[in-house]
């Protein structure tokens, strides 16, 4: 039989061997944001068209040739969301997050969507952990977001990834920087391409950006941002810089980097890689103080990151990374006729109500084949239940790395399967040299298992 259709070019499934090792990233992420105070957000996969024009900017490639955009039912004009920054301000503002303690600390997990030609690390539907700091101009702010992310990578042993840095000022200083770029631009129009001819004139800053092979060539030998910082904006950089060297954060000054959207201001940053091809940055972000106003909010102060977990995920898998095992089945009950099958189903329910995973037959399935199927889940201990243990009310429970068997009675089943279970996980911590001289009665009484 011939599948009906494939998955959409630019898009993946994510399959039970393989979520577990998401969910492990995605969890680091989370738990080391939240030691810093950021609390998770959840924003819809669409909104108004406006919001990402307005926010992102409309000389940029996002918006320009990869949104993702349509008109519903109502004629209203709607984009599947390219980043989450944009949501995340627009929530902000709607729900009067601006009312509470400043700085509001918001971090997220989303699924974007772009249309760009898939390769390796860069896909149509992707997925980011990203975090957003809003209320605070202080130098701190910067390097605290930028640790974050430097904590996540130290923590999942990623290695060989360099830290970019670089401030694109604020509007005031950016006019005199607008201006010097648009003559160099200008003397080289006739070879760019034609959609940074269209930026020349809109926002020349984004032809630096371009994708183009020509325009990437000549926008080398363009006027760097850092030769144009007014003050303020440059004692702010160098105060990032001073934190992130208390932090002991080792960094390289990149002026070539501006980031490939029009909301950012002073310090902007990357996490490259060369590790996974052409798309090597894992990591970006920077400050955009200037985005809650353009979205209909007072002047905010703000910052955030956008960490890519399918690159992140591509070289951890390259690096060779260990990645936590999936979680086994503990108990395979193997019945024979229903009235076993009935019992398997009381005891699987009670022990799953304990956070145990427990699977019995719903197959039909012979002893034989029951057995195999228990191998194949690796479960760790399994017990056969039939009309004779049910005469007898007692099993026995096999340990199946072991091959050990234990008598147990039905009638308390549950309390020696979890004795069992919590005195095989100590055995495992002794192993790897963690002292384990636990009383598991104790532990048993405590409800500690």
């Amino acid at each position: 039989m011939a599948l009906i259709t494939k998955s959409i070019k630019g898009t993946q499934d994510v399959l039970p061997s393989e979520s577990h090792k998401v969910r492990f990233v995605e969890q680091t992420a989370l738990e080391i944001a939240g030691n810093c105070g950021f609390r998770e957000i959840r924003i819809p996969v669409f909104e108004h068209t406006e919001l990402f024009q307005r926010g992102v900017g409309d000389t940029t490639d996002v918006v320009q040739k990869e949104m993702y955009t349509f008109l519903d039912k109502g004629e209203r004009s709607i984009t599947l969301r390219p980043e989450g920054t944009a949501g995340v301000v627009r929530s902000y503002l709607e729900n009067g997050l601006y009312n509470e303690a400043m700085p509001q600390k918001l971090c997220y997990l989303v699924s974007c969507y772009r249309y760009e030609k898939p390769q390796a690390g860069r896909l149509r539907e992707f997925h980011q952990f990203g975090l957003e700091c809003l209320g605070t101009a202080s130098p701190a702010a910067d390097a605290e977001v930028i640790s974050i992310a430097n904590d996540i990578f130290s923590f999942l042993g990623v290695s060989g990834l360099q830290l970019e840095i670089n401030s694109i000022g604020c509007p005031e200083c950016r006019k005199e920087y607008h201006k010097a770029l648009h003559d160099y631009f200008e003397s080289r129009k006739e070879e760019l391409c034609h959609t940074c001819l269209e930026r020349l004139e809109r926002n020349p800053m984004r032809i630096l950006d371009c994708k183009s092979p020509v325009c990437s060539e000549i926008a080398k030998g363009a006027p760097k941002v850092t030769d144009f910082l007014c003050d303020d904006c440059r004692a702010h950089f160098e105060a990032v810089q001073g934190y992130l060297k208390a932090m002991e954060i080792e960094f390289t000054v990149n002026p070539s980097i501006v980031r490939g959207l029009d909301y950012y201001t002073r310090t902007v940053f990357e996490f490259v890689s060369t590790g996974i091809g052409a798309q090597g940055t894992v990591c970006g972000g920077g400050r955009y103080d200037g985005l809650v106003e353009e979205i209909g909010g007072a002047h905010t102060p703000a910052l955030g990151f956008a960490i890519g977990i399918e690159r992140l995920m591509l070289l951890m898998e390259k690096q060779g990374l260990p990645f936590p095992e999936r979680e086994k089945c503990a108990l395979y009950i193997v019945t024979m006729g229903e009235k076993a099958s009935l019992e398997a189903a009381k005891i699987a329910s009670a022990l799953r109500k304990e956070g145990v995973e427990v699977q019995f037959d719903v197959v039909g399935r012979s002893v034989k084949a029951q057995m195999k199927y228990a191998n194949k889940l690796g479960a760790q201990f399994t017990v056969v239940l039939g009309d004779s243990e049910l005469e007898s009310g007692v099993v026995r429970l096999k340990n199946m790395e072991s091959g050990e068997e234990t008598e147990v009675a039905l009638s308390d089943f549950e309390n020696a399967f979890l004795r069992a279970s919590l005195s095989e996980s100590l055995k495992g911590l002794e192993e790897l040299g963690v002292d384990a001289d636990i009383d598991i009665d104790e532990l048993m009484n405590k409800n500690l298992f």
